[in-house]
């Protein structure tokens, strides 16, 4: 294998967590070590999120890829110096993918075709890529429309969803092959004589798998947990009636029982350890909008309307969807568990806390 990059050893301390890299990171397109056969690799996005890491695992006779970026020219053109640079001495030999998001998938099946090595993926994050991939309508399905009116979309905002075009997820994901290889919870990999266990959670994505060595105490977390941004938990249109902040709360329970002191290799930003810490941040930070919410919703709301309260700022009009899709799963969290009523009038969908005297309340003409 041609040299690699070595990170500085400055650790960083920042709001209770531990940068052993301090802010280092590897150049677009170049690999580092991070321990023991284990190669960060950054990636760039054309997004205000401007990187993704992924990870390249040394399997003994051959590479394990883990995420493999956006299908974008230049995302291609790295994977191509690094197959006929760094990699070339062995193949790849499997990819893993730990959920369906563009710039986790996107590559995946360029890459297959182009090493002929297996996609890994848990069966949720398969079968939900290759049915967003086949629908390439750029017209926005009614069911859509009525789903984003109901949650207070103005016509201007509905017609900037028409302008972007409804079937774009397919032009960041290169196509999927028909078939793949399913991840479970509890799966162990051997990779280099090493077993990797795979730890499946939920909230972000249907079935996101994070990948843990426990030998190095080690966690490729994905998005599951990332240190200094928080993963958008949203309702869609494909499920209007899920709990997904539901999921993600049970699963920041279920990585408590990993060790406090992993190392985590997230998808976005550096490496880090404190993880204990960092789930207790992100599960707070939930919990604290759930009642600020709770509280605001004295008057009945729509899902816009509760833009001030869980963001506190103004909302771009490229954001309004994952910011609609964030007040619905808190707005979902609260109603599951008896705390807020809703109903819907004239397509338009208002809730208020439970208890709350709606025919007296400013706006309950709409809500009643």
């Amino acid at each position: 294998m041609a040299p690699v990059a070595r990170l500085p050893e400055a650790p960083v301390e920042r709001r209770g967590l531990s940068y052993p890299f301090g802010m280092a990171r590897p150049a677009d397109g170049a690999l580092a070590e991070v321990a023991d056969g284990v190669f960060w690799l950054r990636m760039p996005l054309p997004f205000r999120l401007d990187h993704i890491n992924l990870w390249v695992l040394d399997g003994g006779d051959h590479w394990v890829v883990v995420d493999t970026g956006l299908a974008a020219p230049a995302v291609a053109d790295h994977w191509r110096a690094l197959l006929a640079g760094p990699l070339h001495d062995k193949p790849v030999g499997r990819i893993l993918v730990t959920h369906y998001h563009p710039d986790h998938v996107g590559l995946a099946g360029w890459l297959q075709r182009k090493t002929g090595a297996p996609l890994l993926m848990t069966r949720g994050e398969f079968m939900l890529a290759r049915v967003l991939t086949l629908d390439a309508s750029p017209e926005v399905p009614a069911d859509v429309r009525a789903f984003y009116r109901a949650a207070g979309w103005s016509e201007a905002d509905l017609g900037q969803l028409e302008a972007a075009g409804w079937g774009r997820f397919g032009r960041g994901v290169s196509r999927l092959p028909t078939g793949y290889r399913r991840l479970c919870d509890g799966d162990k990999l051997v990779i280099g004589g090493r077993s990797w266990e795979v730890v499946v959670g939920s909230g972000h994505s249907p079935e996101h798998a994070c990948l843990f060595l426990a030998s190095q105490k080690l966690l490729i977390s994905g998005d599951q947990v990332l240190p200094r941004i928080t993963s958008n938990v949203s309702v869609y249109p494909t499920e209007p009636e899920a709990d997904p902040l539901g999921d993600w709360l049970s699963a920041i329970e279920r990585l408590r029982q990993l060790p406090c002191d992993t190392l985590v290799l997230p998808a976005h930003n550096e490496p880090f350890t404190g993880l204990h810490a960092r789930l207790d941040q992100l599960a707070g930070d939930h919990l604290a909008k759930l009642e600020r919410l709770a509280t605001d919703l004295a008057v009945p709301r729509t899902a816009v309307e509760c833009f001030p309260t869980l963001f506190g700022r103004r909302i771009a009009a490229d954001e309004m969807q994952m910011a609609t899709g964030e007040a619905l799963a808190h707005l979902a969290w609260l109603r599951a568990r008896g705390r807020v009523d809703a109903a819907t009038e004239d397509g338009v969908l208002r809730f208020w806390a439970r208890g709350t005297n709606v025919a007296a309340a400013p706006g309950a003409a709409a809500a009643s």
